[in-house]
């Protein structure tokens, strides 16, 4: 098990992906066949841990979304404007190589994703996920996220909060 500490940057052409593996076969494919596409198009951004500076570590997506303003929990709609949809940015992949594993680093990935939709100076009322299990949705419950009401897989967290956790 590597202590290798991560240096966080955007997927570049420069990094291997070739020998990333996670434990879900999706995900190492998208990263191995698909992102760069995704990139070009403008569809996704895909961030890197990098450890030792070049071996990739783990990785995220992230795009622009929306929800229904119906969709969220009535105590958290009622505070926001009667819009149809408000805007929230997606974190549409999370995975950490089976090496790395254990060692905080899906946390601290997504904490990444968290700081830096609160950053943008593009408004968003919320991160989104989509968790692909039950113990993906454990997971981002135990860093805070919601459960929309009517569908308990998709999940977000209001960029508010962050901000004001110093995020």
């Amino acid at each position: 098990m590597s202590r290798a500490p991560f240096q966080l940057s955007p997927l570049d052409a420069a990094h291997d992906r070739s020998v990333f593996r996670s434990d879900s076969e999706p995900l190492n494919r998208y990263l191995q066949e698909q992102v760069t596409q995704d990139i070009r198009r403008r569809v996704a951004a895909c961030f890197v841990a990098l450890a030792d500076g070049q071996r990739i570590a783990g990785y995220y997506t992230l795009a622009s979304a929306s929800l229904l303003l119906a969709d969220l929990p009535a105590s958290t709609g009622k505070k926001l404007p009667r819009y149809p949809t408000v805007p929230a940015v997606r974190m549409g992949r999370l995975a950490v190589d089976q090496t790395f594993k254990g060692q905080g680093l899906g946390g601290a990935l997504l904490a990444d994703a968290l700081d830096r939709a609160a950053r943008s100076e593009i408004a968003a009322f919320a991160l989104v996920v989509d968790a692909k299990d039950e113990a993906a949705a454990a997971f981002y419950q135990h860093h805070g996220f919601l459960a929309l009401p009517d569908s308990r897989l998709t999940l977000f967290l209001p960029l508010a909060t962050v901000q004001s956790l110093g995020g």
